[in-house]
This record gives C-alpha cells, structure tokens and sequence, in this order.
C-alpha cells in the first residue's frame, strides 16, 4: 500500500498533514526510525515541504498515539516497544478485534476479493525467504484492508492506534532472529486462507474471531520470548 506524495499540490492541507503522518508512523513502525531516536522538526519540515507548525501537529498526534515523547531540553524521541509496558493494550487490542463481526459489519464488495487474493499470494511467496520488515509491511496492508470489513468508524480508528502501537513489539523479536520466521509466515498465510474461506460463506464474525485467535496467539508468543 503506497501513501500518496505528501507534497502532492492537489491534495488539501488536510490530507497533506494525513499523508505526513501515516509516512512517519510507518516508518517508526517498520523501524526506519529506532526506538530512541530523534526526530528534527526542521529537517522533517525541509523533506516534507512544509513550515514547522504542521510538523509540530503531527508529532503531537504521534504523541498522542504512543509512538513519540516530547523531552524538555532534548526534543521529539521515538518511544520503546516493550511488551511489560504495551501488554495492555494489546489485550484490549485481543477484545476489541471480535467486535469487528458484530459492529456495523460491511460485506465484502467490489474488488475486495481479488485483493485479499493479492495479500495470500504475497504471503505465500515471503515463505522461502522473506524479511521482517517485509513481512510487516504485508501486515499493515492486510491490517488496512481488513479494517474495511466493518463500518463503525470510532472502533476503526481505536483499533488503528493499538495496532500500530504495539506492531513494533513482533519486528523487533523478529530482527533479534528470536522468532520462527519460516513459522510466522505459515500462521499468517494460514489466517489469510481462513478469512477467505469465512468470508466466501458470509460468515463476518468468523472472520473477526480468526483475526482475534491470531493476534491472542502472537501475543502469547511474544510474551513466553519476554519470560
């Protein structure tokens, strides 16, 4: 999934700030920027075009989201994943997921099906030799495109933030070669063939508790690493 140019002249001010945002928490998230690191409004500013306010926007919702702090003195640094901290929140992220099959769900429509396709056949091909990072781009696409599967805007948005603040947590196992790479990429694929096959009968709440079975299934396993 490819972010529009954030510079684009025809996007609104809006949507610029939207693009800027999703294209420094993606790199956060996919550790282009590690944990520790210090983000310069100034430079962030000159590579996106922009003044310094609307920088300063985006890293306050940054903030908000978990994913920054602000230190007095020292400036905008990228926050740590660590599981003790985020367990919580990937817990709530657990419940939360199920509500996606009983809360305004939206029946799969248009192109949708040959998307999903899309996301099996690219995660049978990470199989042999696939990265991590890779691999967490292909989640954040499935993540995107999954998300379309309910309506309810306020658990959309709620979900987006507790993804992205704890998808850290698995790169940075995974990077540290703690993880069964060959056996990660099976399990997704695994989960990606049975929302298929949930959603060719129409049955949206299985589909939300697959998506729940697995994020509960990757939490346990990042947490017996951490023990």
């Amino acid at each position: 999934m490819t972010d529009p140019p954030v510079t684009d002249e025809s996007l609104t001010v809006k949507d610029r700030h939207a693009a800027m945002h999703r294209t420094i928490r993606q790199r956060i998230c996919l550790l282009d920027v590690a944990p520790g690191a210090q983000l310069s409004e100034t430079a962030l500013a000159e590579e996106f075009g922009t003044s310094r306010t609307p920088v300063r926007r985006v890293l306050a919702r940054l903030e908000d989201e978990g994913l920054v702090q602000s230190v007095h003195g020292v400036g905008t640094l990228v926050t740590d994943a660590d599981i003790t901290e985020l367990s919580q929140e990937y817990r709530l992220r657990v419940e939360l997921t199920a509500l996606t099959g009983r809360l305004d769900p939206v029946p799969p429509n248009g192109d949708f099906p040959q998307r999903l396709q899309d996301l099996i056949d690219r995660s049978k091909a990470m199989i042999p030799d696939g990265t991590p990072r890779a691999f967490t781009q292909l989640d954040m696409d499935a993540f995107h495109t999954l998300s379309e599967l309910t309506a309810n805007e306020p658990l959309r948005q709620v979900l987006e933030r507790l993804y992205f603040k704890t998808k850290r947590l698995w790169l940075v196992r995974a990077i540290a070669a703690e993880l069964d790479l060959i056996a990660e990429y099976r399990i997704f694929l695994h989960e990606l063939e049975a929302i298929q096959i949930a959603l060719q009968s129409g049955d949206l709440e299985a589909v939300a508790r697959i998506q729940q079975a697995h994020i509960s299934m990757s939490f346990t396993r990042l947490l017996q690493l951490h023990d």
